[in-house]
């Protein structure tokens, strides 16, 4: 398939999404008065099919490669310990407490040498 046809079937297929979600958007709020549970479903079901016909674009299959490679670093990502994560905190709670105290005596000196040079 020449990449001009690819082109124009790929922007068919996202015309297509956008119409189906739409469709959903404007069905949920025109079948107001049916169940949330038959709604959620039938949103759901419309969001699927379009998740599906996007994943078989260009760029969709680009997304969904970049997605699956995402996941596969946050494997990758050693995360802290409870214990450590605790530490830190308490850490970064004593610094900042340490500063606030410092720019309130900084403040409170500078404020105290500006009154007595303005009288």
């Amino acid at each position: 398939m020449s990449e001009a046809a690819s082109n124009k079937l790929d922007s068919m297929k996202w015309l297509l999404v956008v119409a189906l979600l739409g469709a959903g958007i404007f069905g949920n709020s025109y079948f107001s008065d049916e169940s949330l549970l038959y709604r959620v479903i039938a949103i759901l079901a419309i969001g699927g099919i379009a998740l599906s016909i996007s994943v078989t674009t260009e760029r969709g299959a680009a997304a969904w490669t970049m997605i699956k490679g995402a996941r596969t670093e946050i494997r990758k990502v050693i995360w802290p310990t409870r214990q450590e994560t605790t530490q830190t905190t308490v850490i970064v709670m004593v610094a900042v407490v340490i500063c606030g105290l410092f720019f309130w005596a900084l403040d409170s000196f500078l404020g105290w040498v500006a009154s007595l040079l303005l009288g």
